[in-house]
């Protein structure tokens, strides 16, 4: 089974890491997918965040980091996923994408496997630590 981690516009966290992680347990592959927004201030590009996620998954060959711009749907496709996996923080996220994965099923018939996150890691969003970082914060502790 091979899997896309849409890993979002966002800095890769230990959240990430950790649900690409525990994707590997069950799918041969994961495809890590970084997003292209360029009016998300603070950031790095997007070739700088592919190689950072690159740099850490370097020993694990069952990932692929891509950069894409565009819907995840046409993207799994394109990198003939089985599924695409996400990660869930807390209920409030869970509806969210639960809906969401309902939609891209209906519209594309491709499954949304939804994986909540390790509760070490849940508390931070990746959100919370992009808006640290445009402020010049350090984030270190919650990147892999």
């Amino acid at each position: 089974m091979k899997l896309l981690f849409p890993g979002s516009f966002d800095p890769f966290t230990k959240g990430h890491a950790d649900i690409v992680d525990r994707s590997l347990r069950f799918a041969d592959s994961v495809v890590v997918a970084v997003g292209v927004h360029p009016t998300k201030k603070g950031m790095n590009s997007p070739e700088e965040r592919k190689a950072r996620i690159a740099k850490f998954y370097q020993h694990e060959p069952r990932v692929e980091v891509v950069v894409y711009e565009g819907l995840t749907t046409d993207l799994a496709a394109h990198v003939h996923a089985d599924a695409i996996v996400r990660g869930v923080r807390n209920v409030t996220d869970f509806e969210y994408e639960r809906n969401i994965a309902e939609v891209n099923r209906q519209l594309t018939g491709i499954e949304t496997i939804l994986l909540f996150a390790d509760p070490a890691y849940a508390a931070v969003s990746s959100s919370v630590v992009r808006e640290l970082f445009s402020y010049g914060k350090d984030v270190s502790q919650f990147l892999p």
